[in-house]
């Protein structure tokens, strides 16, 4: 599980390092690490949200609504950026970076639903086990109760002279 108070930090540190660095670069190319640096923060708190979330405990509840509202402000933070690349004539570039950052987050989402997939048929894997376990358990109780009645039948036939005709 991913921390959610790491990837908070890692989305609050990216953002804050853009900002320093954009203030004294000239070219917003110069800012490709910073910003894949970012996106790969927001990705990571992105799922750290979901995971808390799914956790079900109060303070990770707690801490995922902390990364919702981190990810808010890192859509006026991206919205800063794109205007950035716009007053620097490059919003071809922000553009194709906002599609890789989407493409991530389609794989992303085709990764869970593997996972989950693979989640339930282990589950469905686990439960036929359980199932084949507990019919084999049955089935050797019933097999030694029958034996066992058959046994103290005879031996009280032998015992009374009992009559097979």
């Amino acid at each position: 599980m991913i921390d959610p108070l790491t990837a908070l930090a890692g989305i609050q540190s990216a953002v804050s390092f853009i900002k320093k660095v954009s203030q004294t670069v000239d070219d917003v190319a110069s800012l490709g690490p910073a910003i894949g640096k970012y996106f790969d923060a927001k990705h990571t708190a992105t799922k750290a949200a979901v995971e808390a979330k799914i956790n079900g405990n109060k303070s990770a509840m707690a801490t995922a609504i902390e990364i919702e509202l981190a990810l808010e402000q890192t859509a006026q933070f991206e919205r800063e950026l794109q205007l950035l690349f716009i007053t620097t004539g490059k919003i071809d570039v922000w553009n194709k970076i906002k599609q890789r950052a989407q493409q991530m987050e389609i794989e992303s989402a085709r990764e869970a639903r593997k996972l989950k997939e693979l989640e339930a048929k282990r589950r469905r894997e686990m439960q036929m086990y359980m199932e084949l376990a507990f019919g084999i358990v049955l089935g050797t109780v019933m097999i030694t109760g029958a034996l066992w009645v058959g046994y103290q039948f005879l031996d009280y036939c032998l015992a009374k002279g009992c009559s097979w005709k």
